[in-house]
């Protein structure tokens, strides 16, 4: 095989290279979307940030080694997850070769845990719309991630899985203006959304300052495909 068809750097023996995931994990604290970074300890982006990931284990499957990651990092386990794209340029990775599947995860905020582990120097939620240049090809993989959760909420209903088992109709649409970034009308909105029949109205209120607000839970908590907005 000549010089220009081998790849010049391999992570192992047989000239395999290295398979891992990246998670982008999302999570809306005080109407703020945030994203988890962390900060890498060693090797040629020592000090930047990334997004969590690691290498596939070889009894795992891409998808078990994505929910090990968003456990290991946060402490919930069955998220919303989903598989985003193959990364696989031979320059992503100056260290060594890695082909890096990136996934998407949803959770939600007052469930979280967060756990560095001892791989990383830091770790810390961010506002989605202001990141720091990231490490490897994730300025890409967040761009990407943004694309597809903007695009998800408006046929699916994958929100479940940021809010509480409890709700109030105006918390569930201020979920929704945060990640499309832009108002709705809030009388359209109810409208829409209980005619959907995702939700039954609990048999409770949340009381505060104003007045009590009723009270919600999804009848599901899995991914349905909706036409909401």
């Amino acid at each position: 095989m000549s010089q220009v068809e081998s790849p010049r750097r391999f992570s192992d023996s047989q000239g395999h290279p290295w398979v891992a995931v990246d998670v982008v994990i999302y999570t809306l604290d005080h109407r703020r979307l945030e994203r988890l970074l962390v900060q890498i300890k060693e090797g040629p982006f020592a000090g930047k940030w990334a997004f969590p990931g690691g290498l596939v284990g070889a009894e795992e499957s891409l998808d078990q080694a994505a929910e090990r990651e968003v456990y290991e990092r946060t402490g919930v386990k069955n998220s919303y997850l989903e598989q985003l794209y193959t990364f696989g340029k031979p320059e992503r990775d100056p260290a060594t070769r890695v082909v890096s599947v990136s996934y998407l995860a949803l959770v939600a905020h007052r469930e979280v845990s967060l756990n560095p582990a001892s791989k990383y120097a830091d770790i810390g939620w961010f506002p989605a719309n202001r990141l720091p240049r990231l490490a490897y090809d994730h300025d890409q993989v967040g761009r990407l991630a943004l694309r597809r959760i903007r695009s998800k909420l408006q046929y699916t209903n994958i929100v479940y899985s940021l809010l509480p088992s409890e709700f109030t109709l105006g918390e569930l649409q201020e979920v929704y203006e945060t990640i499309l970034h832009r108002s709705l009308d809030r009388r359209n909105f109810r409208k829409k959304i209980l005619a959907l029949g995702l939700l039954k109205r609990l048999p409770k209120k949340r009381r505060g300052t104003h007045r009590p607000a009723s009270l919600y839970a999804f009848m599901k908590r899995r991914q349905m495909i909706i036409e909401m907005v």
